[in-house]
């Protein structure tokens, strides 16, 4: 979606005024997708807090925030400055990685799922998702959805 002779080249035909917050929200779906995917192979789904399952009323403001972003005629990499910086031109897989540790320690065990957090999510939701974040480190060549279990 990201590439420039394929999604981006597409979008950029088809919704000129707004192609690259396009590529955003493709992206974004995509991987939100995948996520549902391996979070429907659990037990009890419904209990499991990841990246793009945060809640219904967060996820429904993350869906709204960036309609007003998409609205407000700024550049996906001006409004999400760290946006542009990490998933820009220049990505750089290790400068990705870096960044991803310095959103803290995440301790977690590998579950057939992916990588359980241990204990129960933050009550605060940016140091769920800071927590989260950095469960992505390290790296694996698949999506390694990193998660909480939430208590029924």
């Amino acid at each position: 979606m990201m590439s420039e002779y394929g999604g981006e080249d597409l979008f950029k035909r088809l919704l000129v005024n707004t192609w690259d917050w396009a590529v955003v929200q493709a992206v974004r779906e995509a991987a939100r997708r995948h996520d549902a995917r391996l979070r429907s192979k659990v037990h009890d789904p419904d209990t499991v807090v990841s990246l793009f399952r945060l809640g219904f009323a967060v996820d429904e403001r993350a869906d709204e925030r960036l309609m007003e972003l998409k609205r407000s005629g700024v550049a996906p990499g001006l409004a999400l400055p760290k946006y542009g910086e990490l998933v820009g031109e220049s990505f750089r897989r290790d400068g990705f990685e870096r960044w991803l540790r310095s959103q803290g320690e995440a301790t977690f065990d590998a579950a057939p799922a992916g990588r359980q957090l241990k204990g129960a999510p933050p009550d605060d939701l940016s140091e769920t998702v800071r927590s989260l974040v950095a469960a992505l480190a390290p790296l694996s060549d698949s999506y390694p959805l990193p998660h909480y279990r939430r208590a029924r």
